[in-house]
């Protein structure tokens, strides 16, 4: 089984606002096929915890939009890790420091990338200016 069409939507939609918000070295793992819990999880980094407090709020703001609400919010206070956890998709946003330290490429290494087609809106808004 892979990950749903919608998980894959909300992800792709996640991470977009996660750029405008200029989130680094943004990937998401397919790891339905290794986790019961969750479809996709979106990471990113940030070089300080504001700048992860920041890209962690536009997220939720997105998502809002679309009536999305995190069942679960941990780590914000520190803003050097915060995960938000939407059910299917469980996004990480990391100090960069955190994420070289866990890893978390590294311990999901065998579950597919999710072509976040962010390059595809970059293009899109660059023609747009």
């Amino acid at each position: 089984m892979t990950a749903s069409d919608t998980s894959i939507t909300i992800a792709r939609d996640a991470a977009k606002a996660a750029a405008d918000k200029l989130a680094q070295d943004i990937v998401a793992l397919d790891v339905s096929e290794r986790l019961a819990l969750a479809d996709v999880f979106l990471i990113a980094s940030a070089p300080s915890e504001r700048q992860v407090n920041a890209i962690v709020d536009g997220i939720e703001e997105e998502l809002a939009k679309q009536d999305l609400r995190p069942v679960r919010r941990e780590g914000r206070s520190g803003g050097r890790w915060v995960l938000l956890d939407y059910s299917d998709i469980v996004i990480h946003v990391q100090h960069e420091e955190d994420r070289v330290f866990y890893a978390l490429e590294r311990l999901w290494k065998d579950c597919p990338v999710v072509d976040l087609q962010l390059e595809d809106a970059a293009a899109a808004t660059s023609d747009s200016e």
